[in-house]
């Protein structure tokens, strides 16, 4: 008998392997084959012999050895990045749950009981005592899968602990971008404090020159009023930034999830060494190494799983108890000779009227559909964002280029103000003109620095960036 238990318990581990979900067929990508082109892009690909983001760790990206500290710090401290490390956590364990449900569970079971029957229940006509004990190992309700709901099942928590895994993934480049952009702004901050700095002490010194002017008749009361405005104007901006860079430090320990020592906080932006080039490549179909799309075909291929599953609850389902032990009526007596039982239970149940499977299987394409959607979007999503990010590639140079230009223009003009004003030859108007113009274009030049080393940072996560 025992035999006969084992080959059908082989038969049915043998034949229960069928599936009833549909063949997955990755979605075209709604996007072209390449990357836009035109005068905003001209320049965007000429990174020839740079690396793939996706083949370039972050660690040989980023050139800065403080911010490389930094960031490494952001990955072990951050929250939301441990938040998703224990949702992969969470998402393994949920799929080894359902992938063991594919397979029996055996109990061993020890049980005794003792009971008191009156004279008029029992067969005797006397009152009697009956003692039971059992010991038994066997398998309690275990659903046979013939028709693969519990493969679609254990498929579907496979694809969303990969999909969280993708999203962990995504959820570090993110960081890591996340916090190059704040050290960057922080440096440019920094860089625009210092220069409202040297701008007020020159400020300073050009109104304490006007102002012994007036004293001796030479000078106007317009051109000290005006020179005070400066000052004051300095002033503010000093304050100004000087609270920008509290407000940076404090984005910036934020990400971390620690306090930033002052060692590793950034210099001015000029002297911070930037970081490497990279290629986007030829093709759109780097898109595709993105963890947050890579995520989207995982929650897809999850609800193609699905619609298995509801499939499969249309048909019969089969379960088996079955156990093999021991039994008598006295504890003494259990593991005598003579004392064994044993226990074979199939049990089929097929659903003959049940609504609700039916519009469950319609929840299930329908959600599929939405998967495809997202997914899609998700694509489309991120081309754009690539696309963005090489348009200002392939202009901020030109930009920072021309706007260097200006700044070298703007000293010069300055400069000269400044000698016809002590010359006499000009008003105070030329050199306040010519100040606010030089002070206004070395701002807007910190902006375009700054523009141009987030890009780098801002491409290097879009394209899907290494570990």
């Amino acid at each position: 008998m025992k035999k006969k238990m084992a080959l059908m318990l082989g038969a049915v581990l043998l034949f229960g392997g069928c599936s009833l979900a549909p063949e997955y067929r990755q979605p075209a990508a709604p996007v072209p084959e390449t990357w836009p082109a035109g005068p905003a892009y001209d320049n965007a690909q000429d990174t020839s012999g740079a690396p793939v983001p996706a083949h370039l760790p972050w660690r040989s990206f980023f050139a800065d050895k403080r911010l490389v500290q930094v960031i490494e710090t952001a990955l072990e401290n951050n929250r939301d990045l441990r938040i998703a490390a224990l949702n992969v956590q969470r998402a393994r364990a949920i799929y080894g749950i359902q992938r063991a449900a594919l397979y029996p569970a055996v109990d061993a079971t020890a049980t005794g009981s003792k009971e008191r029957l009156p004279a008029d229940l029992s067969s005797s006509g006397d009152a009697t005592t009956q003692e039971r004990y059992e010991v038994n190992l066997g398998i309690a309700a275990w659903e046979i899968d013939f028709f693969g709901r519990l493969r679609s099942l254990r498929d579907q928590a496979l694809e969303a602990y990969l999909a969280t895994e993708e999203a962990r993934r995504s959820a570090q480049i993110l960081l890591v971008s996340e916090v190059a952009k704040a050290y960057l702004a922080m440096a440019a901050d920094t860089e625009n404090l210092e220069l409202a700095s040297t701008t007020l002490e020159t400020q300073q010194e050009s109104h304490f020159i006007v102002k012994r002017r007036y004293e001796v008749g030479i000078a106007t009361e317009l051109d000290l009023r005006r020179s005070q405005t400066q000052v004051d104007t300095a002033r503010r901006d000093v304050a100004l930034y000087t609270q920008f860079v509290a407000q940076d430090r404090n984005a910036l320990e934020l990400l971390t999830g620690t306090p930033v020592p002052a060692a590793l906080l950034p210099p001015e932006l000029s002297v911070l060494e930037p970081a490497g080039e990279i290629s986007a490549g030829i093709s759109s179909e780097v898109l595709l190494t993105r963890p947050d799309i890579q995520a989207a075909e995982h929650r897809l291929k999850g609800a193609n799983a699905n619609i298995g599953a509801a499939r499969a609850a249309l048909f019969p389902r089969v379960s088996l108890t079955t156990a093999i032990g021991t039994a008598s009526a006295e504890l003494s007596g259990l593991f005598d000779s003579g004392s064994e039982t044993w226990l074979f239970a199939p049990r089929a149940v097929l659903p003959i009227f049940d609504a609700r499977l039916w519009s469950a299987l319609e929840v299930t394409k329908a959600e599929q559909a939405l998967a495809v959607a997202q997914y899609e979007n998700a694509i489309q999503t991120a081309f754009r964002e690539v696309a963005d990010a090489l348009a200002v590639r392939g202009t901020v140079e030109e930009q920072v280029a021309a706007q260097q230009s200006v700044v070298a223009a703007n000293e010069e003009t300055y400069r000269l103000s400044l000698k016809r004003y002590d010359k006499g030859l000009d008003s105070y108007l030329g050199v306040l003109d010519a100040q606010r113009s030089l002070y206004l274009a070395q701002r807007v030049l910190v902006a375009l620095v700054l523009q141009q080393q987030v890009n780098r940072a801002q491409l290097y996560a879009v394209l899907g960036g290494g570990a």
